[in-house]
């Protein structure tokens, strides 16, 4: 009897001291290895030993064995931990697989990234684009991770915000795209806070905007330093920094770096994907073609004529195989002799150019030249931001 109880002891206290040189950690939304070892203070090779049978790919809700090292630092969790942002698990090497339809815009406010970082993250992504299952890395900086329960005392983790937020008057003349670009936000963000904004903004409107602490005190400074100088005409130098526009002449009148707003433009545009056809149209309750385009570049100040065979006059005629994302394509369908309808490119690989446009079979969606009927009535592209 007494032999017998000394084994049990024996095996009690193997399985204590296993216990206790490892913490059970249940995988959260967002996290990976390296958010993981980082949060218990240990080496990703350490959790990788402890779980040799674990799948490369972290499943949600699966437990994984971290190695105690630190006891009394174990318990103890940051204050500070970001909150989860991407509802999509990262794999234990950071990487987002491409799916069909994403946008590099959209991929950046998954992953509360800039599409810059991006951008230098992946070279290729400047001269090849975006490919339906191309692996591409996301900046491990901005990796955000949940916050997990201690193994025997809840821990509520409050982050707190030090947004604050700002009245802001509607002038005249001003637009959505302008003040969105001056308080550092975009247009969506702007509509977000201020869900009564979804058509034109009206003068005098009181909007509410919130930034971080630190950008609010840097527009309270510019507005101080605005009023002294009675000189500066504050709506112009307002409306001077917004999007560009488009001379008579059928030319652009600036050039620059627009690859975000055009990921914005696009993101604009295929959010509208689904809403039906509409003759005449120029609103979520319908759309024609050339409607869904004026609509689309018109949100970010950018003026098109309203009919297809008018925007088929302004900007730069391009070849088909130098076509880029934001340029417009226009066909001669059902066998007219000129030009009737408009899209706008949103992917061109190896030849095949993908567009968002409304279709009067279809409303709202994505289309291929590949297509035969695309194929037969395809006319020209043209670039309206250089």
């Amino acid at each position: 009897m007494i032999y017998r109880l000394i084994i049990v002891l024996f095996f009690f206290s193997v399985g204590a001291f296993a216990q206790d040189n490892f913490i059970k950690h249940k995988i959260s939304k967002g996290e990976n290895l390296s958010v993981i070892a980082k949060k218990y203070g240990v080496k990703v090779k350490d959790i990788a030993d402890a779980n040799p049978n674990a799948p490369k790919i972290l499943k949600l809700n699966s437990t994984l064995l971290i190695p105690n090292k630190n006891k009394s630092t174990a318990k103890t969790k940051s204050k500070n931990e970001e909150i989860a942002v991407n509802d999509t698990p990262l794999n234990a090497s950071g990487t987002h697989e491409v799916a069909s339809k994403e946008t590099l815009w959209g991929i950046s406010k998954k992953y509360n990234v800039s599409v810059d970082d991006l951008k230098k993250e992946n070279p290729s992504l400047e001269t090849e684009g975006l490919k339906i299952g191309q692996q591409i890395n996301i900046p491990s900086n901005n990796v955000a991770s949940n916050i997990s329960s201690s193994s025997e005392t809840p821990i509520t983790s409050e982050v707190v915000s030090t947004d604050v937020e700002l009245i802001r008057e509607v002038k005249p003349k001003e637009t959505k795209y302008g003040i969105s670009k001056e308080y550092g936000i975009t247009v969506a963000e702007l509509e977000r806070q201020n869900p009564s904004i979804k058509g034109k903004v009206p003068v005098g409107y009181l909007l509410k905007i919130r930034v971080p602490k630190e950008k609010a005190d840097a527009i309270q400074s510019a507005k101080a330093l605005q009023d002294n100088n009675s000189q500066i005409d504050t709506s112009s130098v307002q409306i001077a920094g917004t999007a560009p526009e488009i001379k008579k002449d059928s030319t652009v009148l600036r050039t620059g770096d627009y690859s975000g707003l055009i990921d914005q433009i696009i993101a604009s545009a295929t959010e509208n994907i689904g809403i039906r056809y509409r003759s005449g149209g120029t609103t979520k309750a319908g759309f024609d073609c050339s409607g869904l385009m004026f609509c689309t570049f018109g949100n970010f100040d950018i003026k098109l004529p309203r009919s297809s065979i008018e925007q088929s006059r302004i900007g730069t005629k391009v070849a088909s195989e130098e076509a880029q994302k934001g340029d417009l394509i226009f066909f001669r369908t059902n066998g007219r002799r000129h030009i009737n309808h408009v899209g706008m490119v949103v992917e061109n690989v190896d030849g095949e150019i993908k567009f968002v446009h409304s279709s009067t079979h279809g409303g709202v969606m994505i289309s291929s030249t590949k297509e035969p009927y695309y194929t037969r009535a395809f006319s020209q592209v043209n670039r309206v931001l250089n």
